[in-house]
């Protein structure tokens, strides 16, 4: 285990901040997202980024509290990115085309420099939901806030279409293991033709959320 087993150290409650100490929260941020991104494993590390920006250990528990706060920032922080990208859903488009431009978008977002911070940080937290939510709870709700988000994400895209709601739910489960696993085979440089891959998983959705039961 990395060095984000400095959460233990107990929690102590973030402070509200000037503009000089909201600078230096963005700073921290940018900075955590940018060393997450580079792959290390040590890199999860709160002490760490703070030291490459000149910071403290102390300079982050007084803007985070503790390192929990900290990683369910950096979640928080990518997940009001993310939604930008599925902030606008056109009520007009057909079915095909919602779930064509849900692939695309993800077949591209995950390969950002954001997705693979986040990447590298649940790497290197609990597997282990329960150890999880002991050891970093507010990490934890953020993740399960992601998941919650993403669903409504995907009710939201598909609003308007006379489609099974329990089939959305299963589409919005399945897409993003399914697009991690595209994105795998194009940084590592597969043979298959991952155009054709994407227009097939597209296909498959359409077909399923359109089928009868």
């Amino acid at each position: 285990m990395t060095e984000v087993a400095e959460s233990t150290q107990g929690p102590t409650p973030a402070r509200r901040t000037n503009r000089r100490g909201q600078a230096t929260r963005e700073n921290m941020l940018t900075a955590a997202l940018r060393s997450l991104a580079s792959g290390d494993p040590g890199s999860v590390s709160a002490n760490r980024i703070a030291k490459d920006i000149g910071a403290t250990w102390g300079a982050v528990q007084y803007q985070f509290g503790d390192a929990d706060g900290f990683w369910a920032a950096v979640l928080h922080r990518t997940a009001e990115r993310r939604a930008e990208l599925f902030s606008t859903v056109d009520e007009g488009a057909p079915l095909r085309d919602r779930v064509a431009g849900i692939v695309d978008t993800l077949y591209h977002g995950l390969a950002e420099p954001d997705s693979r911070a986040i990447e590298n940080l649940r790497a290197a937290l609990p597997r282990d939901h329960g150890e999880l939510e002991r050891l970093y709870p507010q990490t934890a709700a953020e993740l399960h806030s992601w998941g919650q988000s993403w669903l409504q994400t995907c009710r939201n895209a598909f609003a308007g279409l006379d489609v099974d709601p329990d089939r959305v739910r299963e589409v919005a489960t399945l897409i993003p293991g399914a697009m991690r696993g595209l994105v795998s085979e194009r940084q590592l440089g597969s043979y298959a033709d991952l155009d054709v891959a994407r227009r097939g998983l597209t296909n498959a959705l359409v077909a399923y959320l359109q089928a009868a039961d």
